[in-house]
């Protein structure tokens, strides 16, 4: 073969680059999802829906860190929870709004935490905002992955289980 005649031939011996599939570009774009890391995940599903409760709780609150006469006023006309006092709603929401919230944000009892905040979602969609189900769905899958998987390494749980297990 003649130089000439080889420069003719080799681009032809060569493998053409192929364009990937997207099968691959769909496990690669997979391999990226999984590369987040679950703590970042259950932080995010902690501290977001934490500060939709916390903010309603403060609402519930006049100046002095009381239940507000209009919160109660809330609970007997507009809310109607059924079976329950509304003076009583009215201060179990505020509390729950409050407590859990802090202890989902430092990952502290977190799946009762979790728990309990799904079942005043609950609450919430059937007996006040029926129509609101998009938001209360959202709050019950972080509530609901939560309770499944647990708070994550960025925890007061994950240190608690840590120092507990210890050396053995």
């Amino acid at each position: 073969m003649t130089p000439d005649t080889q420069s003719r031939t080799l681009p032809h011996a060569l493998p053409r680059p192929s364009t990937p599939s997207l099968a691959c570009r769909l496990r690669r774009l997979t391999a990226l999802g999984d590369a987040i890391p679950y703590s970042l995940v259950a932080l995010a599903a902690r501290v977001f829906p934490a500060a939709v409760f916390w903010q309603s709780g403060q609402t519930k609150l006049d100046a002095n860190w009381r239940v507000s006469e209009n919160a109660v006023y809330l609970f007997e006309e507009e809310y109607r929870l059924p079976l329950v006092d509304p003076s009583l709603a009215a201060h179990l929401a505020t509390v729950a709004e409050h407590l859990f919230p802090v202890l989902l944000v430092l990952g502290l009892a977190t799946r009762l935490s979790a728990l309990a905040l799904l079942g005043m979602t609950a609450v919430i969609q059937l007996f006040v905002y029926p129509d609101a189900w998009p938001t209360h769905g959202t709050w019950a899958a972080l509530f609901l992955l939560l309770v499944a998987r647990g708070p994550g390494v960025v925890s007061l749980d994950h240190l608690i289980g840590r120092a507990c297990r210890g050396p053995m």
